[in-house]
């Protein structure tokens, strides 16, 4: 199932504090890394995937090479930061889409019926994220009608006041799917449970 109206946003371009590494470079156990596997689940999902990194990384170092990239500023950078330069793109450059899905660097392990579920909920006006055993996850689905305040993010408190701010328009789906929680923060959390 490919969506030709939502793009795929991947932000990577944290600083890994608590893994003591560069994650997205981390191996899995199928030979790719961490930030390969969240492309090659997001790709054939979205008609354009964006890829978040931080201004001085080497794009083909991080072995990207078909994706399109985004580079956050230098500092003061955060997830929040991440996600205002990624609207920002958007936005400037008239990008016709109805919606963007925010995915992480480190959540390789959504699968494709969870994405089934989601991406036809998604609208302009909609807020559309994933809920597993009560617990809220990861893509949210951010309608055309938010992407101006999210323009206008810094930090690194991601969209969470902008979720809470329309909560009336935010649609939580129940998917069967733990992978829209499982990220990774340390080197343990790497190993598929």
């Amino acid at each position: 199932m490919r969506s030709d109206d939502i793009v795929g946003l991947i932000m990577a371009a944290g600083y890994s504090t608590r893994f003591g590494s560069d994650k997205r470079s981390a191996t899995l156990a199928d030979g790719q890394t961490l930030l390969q596997a969240t492309t090659a689940m997001a790709q054939p999902l979205f008609h354009e995937t964006y890829v978040v990194i931080r201004a001085g990384d080497n794009a083909a170092a991080l072995e990207l090479n078909s994706e399109a990239i985004i580079r956050a500023p230098e500092t003061p950078i955060g997830l929040g930061t991440s996600i205002g330069v990624a609207f920002q793109h958007l936005l400037t450059h008239s990008h016709r889409a109805t919606a963007a899905a925010v995915l992480l660097g480190d959540m390789p392990w959504i699968k494709p019926d969870a994405f089934a579920t989601l991406l036809p909920k998604a609208t302009e006006n909609t807020i559309v994220r994933p809920i597993y055993d009560g617990n809220a996850g990861h893509p949210v689905i951010f309608g055309r009608q938010f992407w101006p305040e999210l323009a206008g993010l810094q930090g690194d408190m991601g969209a969470r006041t902008i979720i809470q701010k329309h909560h009336n328009a935010c649609r939580l789906i129940t998917v069967a799917d733990v992978g829209v929680l499982r990220d990774v923060d340390r080197p343990d959390d790497l190993v598929m449970s």
